[in-house]
């Protein structure tokens, strides 16, 4: 299984990383991934702090099953008389890809998201496809 990692960098991040990110905002970037081989499944637990279920997709194109999750998050304080005092805005993406082989199907793979883990389930072996008699018409 290969895999790839990227990262959505604004213009400003290397320059205000070290003063306003804490690593942990840095490492839910990268998405952390642990893969386990049980009972003739590959299991991939995926850590995606911060993001809620509808943020992430997953899609399966060439043999290669890519996780892409995406958070806005605005907050906003008002005084009494609705000016605002502060608001704040956060975006941030990140992106995993793992290849899995081309006989994989959408179909073969299952997902489940809890608490900030995206658990992952892809068969280790290419299924076979049933043999069924086939007719040659005669022409």
């Amino acid at each position: 299984m290969k895999y790839t990692v990227s990262r959505n960098n604004d213009l400003f991040d290397d320059i205000f990383d070290n003063m306003f990110r804490t690593p942990t905002t840095y490492n839910q970037a990268v998405m952390k991934t642990d893969v386990h081989e049980k009972d003739g499944k590959y299991i991939l637990e995926v850590e995606i702090p911060g993001y809620k279920k509808e943020d992430v997709k997953i899609s399966l194109f060439n043999g290669t099953l890519t996780i892409n999750a995406e958070h806005n998050e605005t907050n906003e304080e008002k005084d009494a008389k609705g000016r605002i005092l502060r608001q704040e805005r956060y975006s941030g993406t990140c992106s995993r890809s793992f290849y899995v082989g081309d006989a994989i199907k959408d179909t073969d793979v299952k997902a489940s998201f809890e608490n900030g883990i995206l658990k992952i389930e892809i068969p280790t072996e290419q299924k076979k496809e049933e043999e069924t008699k086939k007719f040659i018409d005669i022409l």
